[in-house]
């Protein structure tokens, strides 16, 4: 008689319906941002200081909402189950982006571009989820798979946008990316579990005394700084990597299509070795992965500002995509570990909250240095945000690195 499959535990069958969630969130996020500027120039008639301006407010207008946002889906997601947020957000943004399509001026565009990031919050209630029910043995590998699927997803995401587009026209994109995400609510309802009790709000634990009840507290509120410095650094490139490029090739070839190869490369790296990081943190200690891979990033990031020719840049680029790897799944990870499970939603928006600022503040800082001074100057000063952010893990960390160090010695007494 034939054995019977073995049931995967029901952790790991979230993971698998949330991953694939965040490779359809981050599809829906990025499919839609190659054409962004080229929609609202059919919206009206507008300058180019004028189409700038409402491209950088389109784009930065889900991110600000984000920012102020998220700790209140948080705190709702602690009180009522992180599934509810992973509906509401889902279902919201299918709607939301599916409007997109139908706007007849730039006003209703951002306007709903707003509603969009009041309707964010799928990626860090999955990554919610995760970190509570995922034994605290293997979070890091976990959380370290959950992050290949947005990353997967914003990686084919524009390339999926451009083609679509090119074929059926803008606007049909956005009821396409809509469809994606509804896809998304269905499969969350019916194929995700959480056994999760509602929590009355007059029981509800004050952020404050949560804090106050951490064993590490400098910890958790030293990886909000983190992950915020590690967006800004990430996107401080955003702005001026095509330009880059174009100044590389010298004006000529194909510039679009060679930069939009650039500008996935770290993500295909990402998507490679992101679990073994996640694995190897389990076993040797998060917040080292963690150092190790923002020194790498600064030893990648100096270079590329001297590089002579396109290749030297594509395979620079690609080695920061495995710096990424070590470093925004190690601090959801390290989140999760030092974090207590009642207030994992919060704990988790709040990161968002900080997420995006840096997604607001790297384009910005990019744009600067690179108006001010030049193009190389952004990956130095890119590189040194990195060494600041070096500089404020290893001094928050340290308790951690203590007290595995007095635990080693520990074990190794009792050998």
């Amino acid at each position: 008689m034939a054995k019977q499959r073995r049931k995967l535990p029901e952790w790991q069958q979230n993971l698998r319906v949330l991953w694939f969630g965040n490779f359809m969130a981050g599809i829906g996020f990025s499919l839609i941002m190659p054409f962004m500027s080229l929609y609202i120039d059919t919206l009206g008639d507008f300058t180019r200081t004028q189409l700038s301006f409402w491209s950088g407010l389109t784009f930065a207008a889900t991110f600000l909402v984000t920012a102020v946002i998220s700790p209140i889906w948080g705190k709702m997601a602690d009180e009522r189950g992180r599934k509810l947020m992973l509906l509401r957000a889902s279902l919201g943004m299918a709607v939301v982006i599916a409007c997109m399509g139908l706007v007849t001026n730039v006003y209703q565009l951002v306007l709903l571009r707003f509603l969009q990031g009041i309707f964010a919050g799928y990626i860090s209630n999955a990554n919610a989820l995760i970190a509570t029910t995922a034994p605290r043995s293997q979070s890091g590998k976990a959380l370290g798979t959950l992050t290949t699927g947005n990353v997967s997803g914003m990686l084919l995401g524009p390339l999926l946008g451009g083609a679509i587009a090119e074929v059926v026209g803008y606007r049909t994109t956005f009821f396409v990316t809509g469809t994606l995400l509804l896809l998304v609510f269905f499969l969350s309802l019916f194929f995700v579990h959480e056994h999760f009790v509602p929590v009355k709000r007059s029981e509800s634990v004050p952020m404050k005394q949560v804090f106050h009840e951490l064993k590490y507290p400098h910890v958790v509120i030293g990886m909000f700084v983190t992950t915020m410095i590690i967006q800004a650094s990430n996107n401080s490139i955003s702005p001026i990597l095509s330009l880059y490029v174009r100044q590389l090739m010298g004006g000529h070839g194909g510039i679009a299509l060679v930069s939009g190869i650039i500008a996935s490369l770290p993500g295909v790296a990402t998507l490679l070795v992101a679990p073994r990081f996640g694995a190897l943190g389990d076993r040797i200690g998060t917040e080292k992965i963690l150092l190790i891979g923002l020194i790498f990033a600064i030893l990648v990031y100096i270079p590329q500002a001297f590089v002579t020719n396109i290749w030297q840049l594509g395979f620079l680029r690609f080695l920061v995509g495995i710096s990424d790897a070590a470093l925004i799944p190690q601090v959801q990870t390290l989140l999760a570990k030092y974090s207590p499970h009642y207030a994992a939603g919060r704990i988790f928006s709040y990161n968002q909250s900080f997420q995006a600022v840096g997604n607001v503040a790297g384009p910005l800082i990019g744009s600067t240095i690179s108006g001010m001074f030049s193009y190389s100057a952004v990956f130095l000063s890119t590189s040194l945000l990195v060494l600041v952010n070096l500089i404020w893990v290893n001094f928050n960390t340290k308790d951690i690195r203590q007290s595995e160090h007095v635990k080693k010695e520990a074990n190794e007494s009792e050998e």
